[in-house]
């Protein structure tokens, strides 16, 4: 598998794993479009295809093809959302109760800790102000402490963690798993993965000119297309409609550099921008971010990000990333995995510290098919690269990120490793 570490906290680790297989800027206002059967791309930026430069799909563009976004100043917008009483026994059915009395005095309850984060109270039911959560209350002990048995990312001990303080194990392209194409990144499909532990989704779409829809496809849809953007979101939206308990984060690819208005008629067919997370302010920083529990309380705990042209004005649940994390170098060919700020170019120290980061782990050979350079997996090594230990590894990779990590002035400092 190709993976992908995802650090929450300031130096911590967002890990994307790849498996095995194998901007420019404009301001337009958003176009949906019913049934999302094709695709009307937005903005002036819209690409010529066949003047696009050859990425190679996973190789970074440089010079005047894409551009980073800046911000002088942290600035506020609306991130409260409204808060519906039946939003969790809507998605998890049986699985919650009505809250009970008893005249118990135990000191042991379970529920779900945590506020609405926009506002600070916790949900009711509207009627008489309780909490609309799996919960066993005591009538007669008045001083008890609630102690949190429900799993918040299958520990219960994450519910009362910042997002930001969560190390993420990501899947890189997580859809590519076509079977015997040379541009594929993994072997099981996004729901497995899920399953298996993943909570953070990247993957490269473009525009295909064939279809008129965005595609997830690699380098090209010639290539390897991998479905519609509409089919993959709607895939994940059901596992995270049967999941109440999870956050997960998606990173967009925007490799043909259009419009962010593009993306958001697919999100909302497919049901998943109601489970958006809209950020506070923007950026946001490593204290900005809620707990755990406060995202799945307000049932918005899906962290959309993009690489390129996010306008967080425009379309407020895609938020820009390389302006609220940075990255490793990406789709590594050296087994030694430095821990380099890569992306975005020239971060400080400083503006680091506040962002999360993501180390890329994904051993890749290049090759030259049909004319196009191109990355895929090296396979032969995916035993070693993804173990625990040993040249090359995982786990010394991770274990070597904790320790220190290297900036473009070779400045060396330890990370928080309280996770």
């Amino acid at each position: 598998m190709a993976i992908k570490i995802f650090f929450t906290l300031p130096f911590t680790l967002l890990l994307i794993i790849g498996a095995h297989s194998p901007t420019i800027s404009c301001t337009i206002s958003s176009t949906t479009i019913p049934g999302f059967s094709s695709v009307v791309l937005l903005g002036s930026n819209t690409p010529d295809t066949s003047a696009l430069p050859k990425f190679g799909g996973d190789v970074i563009p440089t010079g005047s093809e894409v551009s980073y976004l800046t911000y002088s100043t942290t600035s506020s917008i609306n991130g409260s959302v409204a808060i519906l009483a039946t939003t969790l026994a809507e998605v998890n059915g049986s699985m919650l109760s009505t809250p009970s009395t008893s005249s118990s005095t135990s000191t042991s309850v379970s529920i779900l800790q945590g506020t609405m984060g926009a506002g600070g109270a916790s949900p009711t039911n509207g009627t008489n102000g309780t909490t609309n959560v799996n919960s066993t209350t005591s009538q007669t002990s008045t001083s008890a402490t609630p102690t949190n048995t429900q799993p918040c990312n299958n520990y219960s001990e994450f519910c009362n963690r910042q997002y930001s303080n969560i190390t993420y194990v990501a899947a890189h392209n997580s859809p590519f798993v076509n079977p015997d194409n040379a541009a594929a990144n993994q072997q099981l499909g996004v729901i497995a993965q899920l399953n298996d532990g993943i909570r953070m989704l990247q993957g490269q779409t473009h525009y295909n000119s064939t279809t008129k829809t965005i595609s997830y496809c690699h380098t090209s849809c010639d290539l390897l297309d991998a479905g519609t953007a509409l089919s993959y979101f709607t895939n994940i939206a059901s596992w995270v409609r049967t999941h109440p308990y999870d956050v997960i984060t998606l990173l967009i690819g925007n490799s043909d550099f259009i419009s962010v208005g593009n993306y958001t008629s697919p999100l909302e067919a497919s049901g998943l921008s109601r489970y958006a997370y809209i950020p506070s302010q923007v950026p946001m920083n490593i204290s900005s971010w809620p707990k755990l529990s406060e995202m799945i309380l307000t049932q918005k705990r899906v962290v959309i990000f993009m690489d390129y042209n996010a306008n967080q004005s425009q379309v407020p649940y895609i938020l820009d990333e390389f302006s609220q994390m940075w990255e490793t170098p990406f789709s590594p060919t050296n087994r030694s995995f430095p821990c380099t700020q890569q992306r975005p170019p020239g971060l400080n120290r400083s503006d680091a510290e506040q962002r999360m980061y993501m180390a890329n782990h994904n051993l890749n050979t290049q090759i030259n098919l049909a004319g196009t350079s191109l990355l895929v997996p090296t396979t032969t090594l995916l035993n070693e690269t993804n173990a625990v230990s040993g040249q090359g590894s995982l786990g010394l990779m991770a274990n070597n990120c904790a320790g220190k990590l290297v900036f473009s002035a070779s400045v060396r400092f330890r990370t928080n490793k309280s996770q």
